[in-house]
């Protein structure tokens, strides 16, 4: 089964940074594209930025220049630095990844992480 782990969610005060991690194991073929969502309480899942095979990025208008989606395709885990944080950016963060499994080549399988909480606040 592929699973992935997402770390580095935490408390950080106002104008400060934080850089989560998500890594991906199992038996994997391919990752077409690996992405980061938020979700705060009450409101809807939303998309922060997506990286694909070829390194392409990209991201919505409410947090370009402030968080960068990075990827180590040797150790399938990608990043996401996030500076100038502000209150509002607290929610819970989760990884997604859409993949191939080495064992069922025939169609894309889309993965969530469990979320990792991440509290702007001073």
């Amino acid at each position: 089964q592929v699973q992935l782990v997402e770390s580095g969610g935490g408390l950080v005060p106002p104008g400060g940074s934080l850089r989560l991690s998500c890594a991906a194991s199992g038996s994997i073929f391919r990752i077409n594209a690996m992405g980061w969502y938020r979700q705060a309480p009450g409101q809807e899942r939303e998309l922060l930025a997506i990286i694909i095979s070829d390194g392409h990025t990209n991201y919505p208008d409410s947090v370009k220049g402030r968080f960068t989606i990075s990827r180590d395709n040797a150790k399938n885990t990608v990043y996401l630095q996030m500076n100038s944080l502000k209150p509002e950016d607290t929610a819970v963060y989760y990884c997604n990844a859409n993949l191939i499994q080495a064992g069922d080549r025939n169609r894309d399988l889309n993965v969530w992480g469990q979320g990792t909480l991440v509290t702007v606040s001073s």
